[in-house]
């Protein structure tokens, strides 16, 4: 007979390898090329120690000279908090007990429980790495009406979504729902909202909803940007990526100046090109254009992808349409205090009865943060136009 305990098992025991290879492997290309560790984990936060410039550990001198001193001040501490990351499952007593004869009633309702967990975990952590740590989707350009809005980058919202409106940094409308998308205009319809003034002040902020600031992954956003990261300033040139600003224009040169200049200042070799399916296209016909030859390459779970001078280009849905990354994927690391576990009670069980509700839940849970261990490796074009 299939009991309340035997759901709790098959949790356990089938479902949590799974779930973490479909989360680690299918996130994103660029999720599975980076190293997973708990190396730099102290207590709740990510310690990382990295060394700039050149510490002059070797030279030449005579057979009773000093010998060359090695130089610490050179040293940056990078630090960040782990962040706290939920995964939730919800099962109905009595769905639980319309299984009670029938095992596979049983893993239908599982199963579907699980596809809904790794499907939401899938956009929600390529959502989080493009992210600025804020839960920031869009960033408003104008509003002519009370609820209808322009923001600089529509195409990764959708129709339904929840999202709370930040204007001057401070949340001034919660759980406003998008009613409409226009992708091509970049304008949003909103449900029920009005201000006193009309309209929302232009660089206002769409935050998905029930995020708290900094409480997500550092993202892209936040490595790109001039905010302070991982408790340092930009002052130094280490903590500073190379960023080329298009100004609406676009040529394959850039790319090749931005790759160049990213290996030389990091040392190490550019292995992705992230971008939009409209940049991807773009490149692509520039490179068809003028004669360079386009490969393919086979990355994370066995997809195949293009090559621009034997770089993968890999898209995603978060990337706007106004920038191109250039990243070593080597610099980047998910610190992690663990892998993927389920969420236990004292008497180990894992399926836990919503109080005052005939529901159970079951929660995932993961501590991490995305590091960049050498911000100046990595690259962007910015501000492209078509």
């Amino acid at each position: 007979m299939v009991t309340l305990q035997t759901a709790d098992g098959a949790l356990k025991e089938f479902y949590l390898d799974a779930i973490k290879k479909e989360i680690d492997g299918k996130i994103s290309p660029f999720f599975s090329m980076i190293e997973k560790s708990s190396t730099n984990v102290v207590g709740k936060n990510v310690n990382k120690i990295v060394k700039t410039g050149v510490h002059g550990s070797i030279g030449a001198g005579s057979e009773t000279g000093d010998l060359p001193q090695g130089d610490s001040t050179n040293n940056l501490t990078l630090k960040a908090s782990l962040k706290n990351l939920y995964g939730t499952i919800q099962i109905s007593d009595k769905a639980v007990r319309a299984s009670a004869s029938n095992e596979g009633a049983l893993v239908n309702l599982l199963n579907e429980e699980m596809q809904e967990l790794v499907q939401s975990a899938k956009y929600n952590f390529s959502r989080m790495l493009f992210g600025d740590g804020n839960g920031t989707v869009a960033v408003v350009s104008a509003s002519e009406a009370p609820n209808i809005v322009y923001v600089e980058d529509a195409h990764s919202l959708e129709e339904g979504m929840y999202v709370d409106i930040y204007e001057h940094g401070q949340k001034s409308i919660p759980n406003v729902r998008i009613t409409r998308v226009d992708k091509l205009a970049n304008l949003l319809e909103l449900e029920g909202v009005n201000w006193n003034d009309g309209v929302l002040d232009a660089d206002s902020k769409l935050v998905f909803h029930g995020v708290e600031p900094e409480y997500e992954l550092t993202g892209l956003r936040a490595l790109f940007s001039e905010q302070e990261i991982y408790g340092q300033d930009r002052s130094t040139e280490y903590m500073r990526p190379l960023i080329l600003v298009a100004d609406g224009a676009f040529d394959l040169k850039y790319v090749d100046e931005l790759i160049d200049g990213a290996e030389a200042r990091g040392g190490g070799k550019i292995n992705l090109i992230f971008c939009s399916w409209r940049v991807k296209r773009y490149i692509l016909r520039l490179a068809r254009e003028n004669n360079i030859e386009i490969g393919t390459t086979t990355i994370g779970d066995n997809v195949v992808v293009p090559t621009y001078d034997g770089i993968p280009i890999v898209v995603d849905r978060f990337c706007p349409d106004s920038a191109v990354y250039f990243l070593n994927t080597d610099d980047f690391k998910i610190c992690q205090l663990c892998d993927w576990q389920w969420m236990e009670g004292e008497d180990g069980k894992i399926l836990k009865q919503v109080p005052g509700k005939p529901v159970y839940t079951a929660t995932l849970v993961k501590y991490a943060e995305l590091l960049c261990e050498k911000p100046c490796g990595q690259a962007a074009i910015v501000g492209i136009e078509f």
